[in-house]
């Protein structure tokens, strides 16, 4: 839902993205700073130490933010940087889940519901790209920044000690994933069936 608003967004970030590259700061350093808050922030909420994890779901976001900005700026963009920073941004989703299940506040049962749903919603985009031959696959219901808002208000939920609701925002998290996943199917089906068959 949000992906319509992203050229707003690459085009607003571009003056982080020189400041960045004033600092002699890489598109690549970026990417796996945000990993690095995201491990932080693993361990902050399976101590249960919400508001701390919080901060870091915050910093891990800017951090990703900024990988692309810097890119942009610079005009440093790779292919490797690419798959660099989708492949921590699968981590790092995954991280905060199971931070979540380690102290207890979801059950491991949705806390794979929610990671699976991520993960193959995030899958069957790059193989319609890579293997579909599909120009861009971002479509359905929910991108990334719609579970991260969804992550980030089960833990204040969980913060303030609102259990049930902090474990809907979790199930919504998988729900809305899964049900991406299946749209992105679909939708890969849709257009590989419209490529004309050549004729020998």
């Amino acid at each position: 839902m949000l992906t319509r608003f992203r050229a707003l967004y690459e085009k607003l970030s571009i003056p982080f993205g020189r400041a960045s590259l004033k600092l002699h700061l890489t598109p690549n350093f970026w990417t796996l700073f945000s990993l690095f808050a995201a491990l932080l922030g693993m361990f902050a909420l399976g101590a249960a130490r919400y508001w701390f994890g919080l901060m870091m779901i915050v910093v891990m976001n800017l951090a990703d933010m900024l990988d692309g900005a810097t890119a942009r700026a610079g005009n440093l963009g790779t292919a490797f940087g690419s798959v660099l920073d989708h492949c921590t941004d699968r981590y790092a989703e995954f991280m905060l889940v199971a931070g979540l299940m380690l102290n207890g506040a979801i059950s491991p049962l949705l806390g794979m519901f929610a990671a699976s749903g991520i993960v193959m919603a995030s899958y069957v985009r790059a193989k319609a790209e890579s293997m579909g031959g599909i120009k861009s696959c971002v479509v359905g219901l929910a991108g990334r920044q719609e579970k991260l808002i969804l992550l980030v208000l089960a833990v204040i939920f969980f913060g303030v000690d609102w259990l049930l609701p902090g474990r809907i925002m979790i199930a919504l998290v998988g729900l809305i994933s899964h049900i991406t996943f299946v749209q992105r199917l679909l939708f890969t089906r849709t257009k590989i069936l419209e490529k004309p068959v050549s004729q020998a």
